[in-house]
């Protein structure tokens, strides 16, 4: 119970500051303020109008933003996003572009369970929807889900991208970003020993954790010192009365967002405060840089207890992906038996997340597949970021990852 009553605190904690953001805004902008000739009734109001959105976006679920898509025929298409299959973990979303030819590259992208929804990937999705047929994991908030699902870990998370890829057939061009990485690795493995009509047509890795040790950073430096014990006690906790997944354990989205704003904190207060001088000043507008960023950045989900402490466990403290150990259900996987599926690695040269070197560890692990199905791009100076969204991706990694598929289609 004291974990539910430390969730519901940190509830509390959001909603008394939207609570003090929305007051502030409305006590401030009241008509008989404008008589008087002070600044601080426009900073107060500022103040509010910035620190109620911010607190009022960690618990809202971003949109896609993807109404339509103009196509090489010159017309505009409407996009509909339709679920695929549907699960209490997971649903896989299919963005369906109504009217235009079909493309000839299915993909599948499989989005993060890391603190962050699946829109994080919206620009990706954006970017691959002129060329391809695009799908997605859309992970649901643990929260949200009842305690009567069941658990959920690493080898459930697997198992789902197993059943994802053999869905959408063996033309699928499969697409982790981040966290699924060695996940979808271990996936592909399985299948080619298990199901080898199944496999993917190829596979494309972005900055996940093959092996954190090949190349250490804060998060994996964590991930080491910290014991498990010490993790079940400080960072898991249980839903609240307020969400259907009430006792549920979980890794809760607050938590994290504190986690990954301590990270940065100066850069962060800067950011706050130069947008709450820009409000005051009429300078700022509704999608301008900041909240088109902090929108999708504050937006957090919680994660189930099993999946993180599974992963801080078996893929950072026992490496077991990066010494070829890890096992579904009992069945070891076995990463040199994928010899048909091409694998293409993408890394940022100054990823502070997966530093470069944990990717392309899957290089060396694959010692059945030949040299040439193996791919390796390092983005000169992006960040964690900036191998999936922004200059970096769109000008040099996306026609580097479209080459690789059309390349290694057949």
């Amino acid at each position: 119970m004291r974990f539910m009553a430390t969730y519901d605190f940190m509830e509390t904690v959001r909603t008394t500051n939207q609570w003090w953001g929305a007051t502030a805004q409305a006590m401030a902008s009241y008509p008989a303020t404008s008589m008087l000739p002070n600044p601080a009734f426009q900073w107060m109001a500022a103040w509010g109008e910035v620190t109620e959105r911010t607190f009022h976006r960690m618990i809202t679920r971003p949109d896609w933003h993807l109404e339509s898509l103009v196509t090489d025929d010159g017309n505009e298409h409407e996009v509909v996003i339709e679920k695929e299959l549907e699960g209490p973990f997971c649903d896989l979303l299919k963005f369906d572009v109504i009217g235009r030819r079909k493309p000839d590259l299915k993909v599948m992208l499989i989005a993060p369970m890391s603190g962050h929804y699946a829109t994080l990937l919206r620009a990706t999705v954006a970017s691959l929807l002129p060329d391809c047929e695009v799908y997605i994991t859309d992970w649901h908030n643990a929260r949200d889900i009842p305690v009567s699902e069941g658990s959920f870990d690493i080898e459930d998370y697997t198992q789902h991208l197993i059943d994802y890829i053999c869905h959408l057939g063996p033309d699928t061009h499969v697409v982790a970003v981040c966290q699924p990485v060695p996940l979808a690795l271990a996936a592909t493995a399985w299948l080619a020993e298990h199901q080898p009509k199944d496999q993917p047509a190829t596979l494309t890795l972005m900055g996940g954790p093959v092996d954190p040790a090949a190349a250490p950073t804060d998060v994996t430096d964590f991930g080491n010192h910290a014991t498990m014990g010490a993790l079940k006690e400080t960072m898991i906790q249980q839903v609240g009365f307020k969400y259907t997944g009430v006792g549920r354990k979980v890794y809760p989205g607050l938590l994290q967002l504190a986690a990954f704003m301590a990270m940065n904190a100066e850069t962060h207060g800067k950011a706050f405060t130069d947008q709450i001088m820009r409000v005051a000043q009429g300078e700022a507008h509704e999608d301008d840089r900041h909240n088109k960023f902090y929108d999708e950045y504050l937006a957090v989900m919680d994660m189930p207890a099993e999946f993180y402490l599974s992963t801080v466990d078996r893929i950072f403290k026992k490496r077991e992906i990066a010494q070829n150990i890890f096992q579904l259900c009992g069945t070891a996987v076995n990463l040199s038996k994928i010899t048909d599926v091409a694998v293409n690695i993408i890394e940022g040269e100054r990823d502070d997340i997966s530093a470069p070197g944990q990717c392309s560890a899957a290089l060396g692990l694959l010692d059945g597949l030949s040299d040439d199905k193996k791919g390796l791009h390092v983005e000169p100076g992006a960040g964690h970021y900036g191998i999936f969204a922004g200059r970096g991706w769109r000008n040099n990694i996306r026609p580097c990852v479209l080459n690789f598929m059309r390349k290694h289609a057949s």
